[in-house]
């Protein structure tokens, strides 16, 4: 049985094509401050479960992002690896095809893990709407993701973070979990405003150097060999254990349920910034709390790329699109901080006591929040 609950969710569909062998899922979460808003990724292991939490993630990320967007989130099962760019245009195309039936009307796609502004472009072309995603290359009018909204959202939450924990950002070690498009640009965003990256992760391994990082050489070494692993001077090491490493600020960037209860003894950030959706659960974020760690949840920091959709979804531009990110990201991070602080509860709850207000106010028909706790 799916679990659910007073906000939702409200659609759960899954999308079956035998003829291009796609298998896809569709969770529509609420829609009481407008479509649901999420991006579509592209895994062999995404699952029902996985994408619900992740639409309801998306919930709570437009509520405290004041946006007219619900939340909602999709998934395509597959392995991108082990196929043609031909056989992955077929899939997408397929699956914007299928999703005429709620999109643009109730749920509208974005980028997510293994989607760019070219499946961008390929969904909404199928789909028939370019109001069906947001992400889309620039020559649709789009805002891609690949312009680094979301990691220079988790920069500004970074900042907001570090003057809790009594730092500037200048004089602070940091890690990055995942190299991918948000760790890439979070990373370049900190390093340009003289943080220490001393740490950094990838599917390969994970990369340590307490003495620090060029951005720059590591940057051209992930594009050249794939890996992170291979930036020297540094030691290779297991990609888990950046979590086990002494540095002030960690940043989440790629994995889901990254941080597990059995891992919490072993952190030693005392920061810890979110920019991927739900690499904790409730309660590893409860434990972590107990310890002393401050968390900027997801729904918070990784708020950049959403705020980007909305600023291509009513036809903005570039300059707007990073103006709002920054004003928004670093309002909400310092409401939800200063809440938590004062009426001493973890960041996480005092986030949802806003967002499901904001959600509330907008709700149709009277409904009762579920505890906000754990």
């Amino acid at each position: 049985m799916l679990d659910h609950d007073d906000f939702g969710p409200e659609k759960v569909i899954t999308i079956f094509n035998p003829k291009v062998d796609l298998h896809g899922i569709v969770v529509i979460d609420n829609t009481a401050l407008g479509p649901g808003k999420g991006g579509i990724r592209m895994t062999p292991t995404v699952s029902v479960d996985e994408v619900m939490r992740l639409a309801r993630a998306m919930t709570w990320k437009c509520a405290m992002a004041e946006l007219p967007f619900g939340g909602g989130k999709s998934g395509i099962i597959a392995n991108p690896k082990e196929f043609s760019e031909e056989k992955k245009k077929e899939l997408v195309e397929a699956f914007g095809e299928a999703l005429k039936q709620v999109s643009p009307e109730i749920y509208v796609a974005a980028p997510d893990i293994n989607m760019a502004e070219d499946e961008m472009k390929w969904f909404a072309e199928a789909n028939g709407s370019s109001k069906s995603c947001t992400g889309k290359p620039k020559d649709m009018g789009g805002l891609p993701h690949e312009l680094g909204s979301t990691g220079f959202g988790v920069f500004h939450a970074a900042k907001v973070g570090a003057e809790y924990i009594g730092k500037k950002l200048k004089n602070v070690t940091f890690a990055v979990e995942g190299f991918g498009n948000v760790g890439w640009f979070a990373a370049k965003f900190m390093t340009e405003v003289g943080a220490k990256l001393v740490a950094v992760s990838d599917s390969k391994g994970c990369l340590y150097n307490p003495e620090g990082m060029d951005f720059k050489k590591l940057a051209e070494v992930k594009k050249e060999t794939k890996s992170v692993t291979n930036y020297r001077p540094g030691n290779v090491m297991p990609n888990k254990d950046i979590l086990t490493l002494p540095v002030d600020i960690l940043i989440t960037a790629a994995v889901p349920d990254l941080i597990l209860m059995s891992d919490v003894p072993n952190v030693k950030a005392r920061l810890i910034v979110e920019g991927s959706n739900i690499p904790a659960k409730p309660e590893v974020e409860e434990a972590l709390h107990k310890k002393g760690i401050l968390v900027i949840p997801d729904f918070v920091a990784s708020a950049g790329g959403v705020i980007s959709s909305y600023v291509e979804y009513k036809g903005g531009d570039e300059k707007e699109m990073w103006k709002l990110i920054e004003s928004k990201v670093k309002r909400n991070a310092q409401i939800v901080l200063r809440s938590a602080k004062d009426k001493k509860i973890k960041p996480r709850d005092a986030a949802l006591e806003i967002a499901q207000r904001r959600v509330l106010a907008k709700c149709k028909t009277c409904c009762t929040p579920p505890s906000s706790k754990g």
